[in-house]
């Protein structure tokens, strides 16, 4: 069992939507910040959303409005909900846990995250 495991990627047309999951059941303990990011070809990787254990989440601000990220402690499960998909969305999505204490606040920087899942492909059709 890997210790971060994304699911939910597909082909969408513009304006779809998609529900992309991530389970971290296999983290050592379930109060690390969890964040969603993405990696377009010939880009960075970057922050979409994250949301700590306790905390509000945050979003990158071209996706705040249509994606929502939403946690679940006791499942070991972060969900985020992409909705008004653009082209521009595609890219591989990766969730990742930072690996700190904090439970009200968390980055989206990908250098303060540690583990990280497989990636699921998200890929937006105009």
């Amino acid at each position: 069992q890997l210790p971060l495991v994304e699911s939910g990627g597909g082909l969408v047309q513009s304006g779809g939507s998609l529900m992309l999951s991530c389970t971290f059941s296999g983290l050592p303990t379930n109060s690390k910040a969890i964040g969603w990011f993405r990696q377009a070809p010939g880009k960075e990787r970057e922050g979409v959303s994250c949301k700590s254990a306790l905390g509000q989440p945050s979003y990158k601000e071209s996706v705040e409005g249509r994606f929502m990220i939403s946690r679940y402690n006791s499942n070991k499960t972060v969900l985020l909900h992409l909705h008004d998909l653009k082209p521009e969305d595609t890219g591989i999505y990766y969730c990742a846990a930072a690996d700190d204490s904090r439970l009200y606040d968390c980055s989206l920087w990908p250098s303060t995250y540690t583990h990280w899942g497989q990636g699921t492909q998200v890929t937006v059709s105009s």
